[in-house]
């Protein structure tokens, strides 16, 4: 698939120390993800340049408030995003490419500039839990903001859930965040083989942007707040059985880490994440984890 970055002039100004272009830059990337056919065209590479270009706009900004306005800005992109004939080959890239930066980037990132990347992974997060909903047709437009906030409720009290979203979501979890260390590596996002020379630079430019691992810190912070971000969308509702069996899958790759992972510190705090008594198997993963 050809690259789009030519057709992407506002990567570099994502970056930049000027407040305004960076917000200029966000509006314009904006319409370029709206429109289907661009998006959809969307090289793995160009997904991994464009999280990279806005992983060092957040960087760049100061004081909290416009931080926190631009975590959510950022994590809210899931949303701009076209799904073409229901499928969820774009959105699941684009997460991916999140998740492959933040495990590149995540231990340059200094003490005084942590928090904010802290709130972009927690808003992250929350975006892709709510993002599995079923969403209605009026909520679909381009304004978003309110219309989803309305239709977000109305989804939340009945209950129902995008199985192919889920597994999209689910799948990025366990392959990024809760992945065990022998299983992080260097991998292709999109599964597309390289069969000419073009194509193998594009690779090893893809391989250069993808973490081998993920860290350890990573990791924590994700067992911290997946059960808070689980309860914000309505997944830990008594009366919807569907949700239930979406925390049943999370919570099967989380007792797999807590079993098997060699760092004492992802064992804890994903055993603690575990025996939180908001989720509905508490007393299934407390005996479990007592048991070892």
């Amino acid at each position: 698939m050809e690259s789009q970055e030519r057709n992407m002039p506002f990567i570099k100004n994502l970056a930049s120390s000027d407040r305004k272009l960076r917000t200029k830059s966000l509006e314009s990337l904006r319409n370029f993800l709206s429109a289907r056919q661009v998006a959809s065209s969307l090289s793995t590479l160009d997904i991994l340049k464009l999280w990279k270009g806005l992983f060092y706009a957040l960087w760049m900004c100061d004081r909290p408030l416009p931080q926190q306005a631009l975590a959510q800005d950022l994590a809210d992109l899931i949303y701009v995003l076209p799904e073409n004939n229901n499928k969820t080959e774009v959105v699941e890239t684009w997460l991916r490419g999140f998740w492959a930066t933040m495990a590149r980037e995540w231990t340059g990132i200094d003490v005084l500039r942590l928090e904010k990347f802290l709130l972009l992974v927690r808003r992250v997060l929350g975006a892709s839990l709510a993002w599995m909903k079923v969403r209605e047709q009026e909520g679909e437009g381009k304004d978003g903001g309110k219309k989803r906030k309305s239709s977000g409720k109305e989804k939340k009290q009945k209950g129902k859930w995008d199985a192919k979203k889920v597994d999209a979501v689910v799948g990025v979890l366990a392959d990024y965040p809760f992945v065990l260390e022998e299983d992080a590596q260097p991998r292709k996002l999109d599964g597309e083989e390289a069969d000419e020379e073009e194509e193998e630079e594009k690779d090893e430019a893809e391989v250069k942007l993808t973490p081998a691992f993920v860290p350890v810190g990573l990791k924590l912070h994700v067992l911290d707040i997946w059960v808070d971000e689980a309860e914000k969308v309505g997944l830990l509702e008594d009366e919807d059985e569907e949700a239930k069996d979406i925390v049943r899958r999370i919570t099967e790759i989380v007792d797999g880490l807590e079993k098997s992972t060699v760092s004492p510190g992802v064992r804890i705090r994903a055993k603690q994440s575990l025996l939180d008594d908001r989720l509905p198997f508490t007393n299934i993963a407390g005996s479990d984890a007592g048991s070892e």
